[in-house]
């Protein structure tokens, strides 16, 4: 319970600043009435009303307290932040003055007020609150960029044969890359390495015959150079793996969507 005393020239007057104060609407607010302005002479009041005002934080409230605290020390001016939340969580767009120059090319500051702010609401209880942070539409342009280019880099892999390395990637981006790979025929994908360097090897599912075959005259299953290997099903680690949402995720990827790919 957040609590504090307000002093105005009416209940009224002093329970609608708490309310501003607070950032909340006046009925989440209980009050209690500290003194009430007295009545004089001819029906004039002497003093303040003074009241003592409290609210129950959400995890909503929280979070999005954290994240304005940390925008303030910033220096960033006029900043405001949009909510919307289900029964997942809760989805924050925030909107200030130059704000967009501080997302960097990747979205770091972003995933770290995300990250902090989930760690700080959900130290309330043990059930999980999913917490997602955009800003100017970055969250889009940031999915588009990395199914076009995975897309390129699948066909390049189909080309050649080799295996391709996308650059480390958070869980939410490597989800993208995964399910972007699951749609296209002759390719597989998989996540290797540690936090924060795991990234995502893009394979193909076609094995190619030794050069030498060719040069000794041998070739194999009459005259192929090509024979099609099974994808690799790994649907048990994922469950395993992943049942838990993570800080990172996003609440329009869930979990059950890529059976057939490893995070």
């Amino acid at each position: 319970m957040v609590t504090k005393e307000f002093t105005a020239k009416t209940v009224e007057e002093a329970r609608q600043m708490a309310a501003e104060e607070f950032g909340v609407s006046q009925d989440r607010i209980t009050v209690e009435v500290i003194e009430e302005p007295k009545k004089g002479l001819f029906g004039k009041t002497k003093g303040d009303a003074r009241i003592k005002a409290g609210y129950e934080e959400t995890k909503t409230d929280i979070a999005k307290g954290y994240i304005m605290a940390i925008i303030r020390d910033m220096g960033v001016e006029n900043a405001s932040i949009e909510t919307d939340e289900s029964e997942e969580g809760v989805k924050f767009e925030i909107v200030a003055d130059g704000f967009e120059e501080l997302i960097g090319k990747k979205g770091e500051l972003l995933d770290a007020l995300q990250y902090l702010s989930s760690l700080a609401c959900n130290k309330i209880n043990k059930e999980y609150y999913r917490i997602s942070i955009d800003s100017c539409g970055f969250r889009e342009k940031r999915k588009q960029y990395l199914i076009d280019l995975t897309k390129k880099i699948a066909e390049g892999v189909k080309k050649n044969g080799r295996t391709s390395a996308l650059e480390p990637m958070n869980p939410y981006e490597r989800r993208i890359v995964h399910a972007t790979v699951s749609e296209i025929e002759g390719v597989t994908s998989k996540s290797v390495g540690e936090e924060p360097y795991r990234k995502v090897l893009i394979s193909s599912t076609e094995r190619r015959e030794r050069r030498g075959d060719d040069r000794r005259g041998g070739r194999r299953n009459g005259g192929r150079h090509q024979r099609p290997v099974k994808s690799l099903d790994i649907s048990t680690s994922f469950e395993k793996d992943y049942k838990k949402p993570k800080p990172e995720d996003t609440m329009e990827l869930g979990s059950g969507l890529y059976s057939k790919i490893e995070f």
